[in-house]
């Protein structure tokens, strides 16, 4: 019965994980290396993490610089910035690009708001979901006569417990990314 209740918590953790890197590449004013983590750049006709192939550094609260380690990189990670859809134009100077942070306005914190929501939201399915999973082989295994109708009943039980626990961890994320999102 352990093994039940251990499967379900390792996977709704992976579920709280996902989470939590998607909530560090939304954008919240300050600069953050997170935000590059998704971009990828064509390396000798590899797509190569952005971190792969260059030094990244935040020297002030509203930039990040990437300095590539081969200078003819700079047109491949320009285009990869501006096709990743973060909003952000890269200057460079030959040597470095620089990713100006813009103070957010009040209408892009609400939309950003909207998509953490809505990424809560998907994080609280997937842990719906790895619950419907685990009383189905819950049930399976009475089935196999492995276990009786209370231990199932129980077990479900305590599943709900463990499913009410990371859907309460998920709405206490999405608050922290809120507040920090709305915070000027």
């Amino acid at each position: 019965m352990q093994e039940f209740k251990k499967k379900a918590a390792d996977r709704m953790n992976g579920s709280i994980d996902a989470l939590k890197k998607d909530f560090a590449a939304i954008r919240t004013g300050r600069a953050s290396l997170s935000l590059l983590d998704g971009i990828t750049v064509d390396y000798y006709g590899t797509p190569t993490p952005l971190n792969q192939v260059a030094t990244l550094g935040i020297p002030d609260p509203r930039q990040i610089t990437i300095q590539p380690w081969e200078p003819k990189l700079i047109s491949e990670i320009e285009k990869a910035i501006l096709k990743s859809g973060l909003g952000l134009t890269p200057t460079n100077d030959g040597k470095i690009i620089r990713l100006n942070i813009p103070p957010l306005t009040e209408e892009r914190r609400k939309e950003l708001v909207k998509v953490a929501k809505k990424r809560a939201e998907e994080a609280r399915v997937a842990v719906r979901n790895i619950r419907r999973d685990i009383n189905d082989e819950i049930k399976k295994s009475e089935k196999e006569q492995h276990l009786s109708e209370d231990d199932v009943k129980r077990l479900q039980d305590e599943i709900q417990k463990i499913t009410d626990s990371y859907i309460h961890k998920v709405d206490e994320i999405l608050q922290h990314k809120e507040k920090e999102i709305m915070e000027v």
